[in-house]
């Protein structure tokens, strides 16, 4: 049995594309493994704390090897359990849109949020960095309103992908599964609800595999 933990990064309940092709994914999975618990993460409705000064002085404080303060301490008991949410899963799914060629604000918010030394990566002056949460896959639903296809122009544009692989691989991914949505906007509705119905198709394929 493996716990999936389903982070949803799109406010748009119901016309969000990557929301539909990432549900069409899960449901496939159960139907596949009923016995798995799905646990759902609406990052956009979910209790996130900002990392503000307090926060960020309790990080550093890990970096350097210093207590926190209470006030610290009491803080940052919110983020180990965001922290050890994360880490409890067994398989991930990340549905997320493309916003100013990048990522949401609040899927920013919850990366900055588990990505802590100690905890999702260590660094050693002999070793430098390494990632902590390891052997487990990751599915990457991405919606783009434009096009960013490899050798292109266009790819350089394209900071969602980027970043994402950058910072997942940083904290120890090796499995990145991707399926992108593209385009959604520029060619018109039609265009993406055609892309977006190929997009739940080939969710189903790969939920065999995951």
């Amino acid at each position: 049995m493996a716990q999936i933990l389903y982070l949803k990064a799109s406010p748009r309940v119901g016309r969000s594309h990557s929301v539909a092709v990432a549900d069409s994914f899960v449901a496939a999975y159960q139907e596949l493994h009923p016995g798995d618990p799905v646990e759902v993460l609406d990052l956009f409705q979910a209790e996130l704390p900002a990392f503000d000064g307090l926060l960020v002085n309790a990080k550093y404080n890990i970096l350097h090897g210093r207590p926190h303060s209470p006030e610290e301490a009491g803080a940052w008991r919110r983020v180990e359990e965001l922290i050890g949410q994360f880490k409890a899963a067994d398989k991930y799914v990340l549905a997320t849109p493309m916003w100013n060629f990048s990522i949401p604000y609040r899927l920013k918010q919850y990366l900055d949020i588990i990505v802590q030394p100690t905890y999702t990566f260590s660094y050693a002056p002999d070793t430098g960095y390494r990632g902590l949460v390891t052997g487990k896959p990751i599915m990457l639903v991405c919606a783009r309103g434009g096009a960013y296809p490899e050798g292109t122009l266009a790819a350089a544009y394209d900071l969602q992908t980027a970043y994402l692989k950058l910072i997942l691989q940083f904290i120890g991914f090796t499995d990145l599964r991707w399926l992108l949505i593209e385009p959604t906007l520029e060619q018109g509705p039609e265009m993406a609800q055609e892309k977006r119905r190929q997009a739940m198709a080939r969710a189903r394929e790969l939920a065999r595999e995951f």
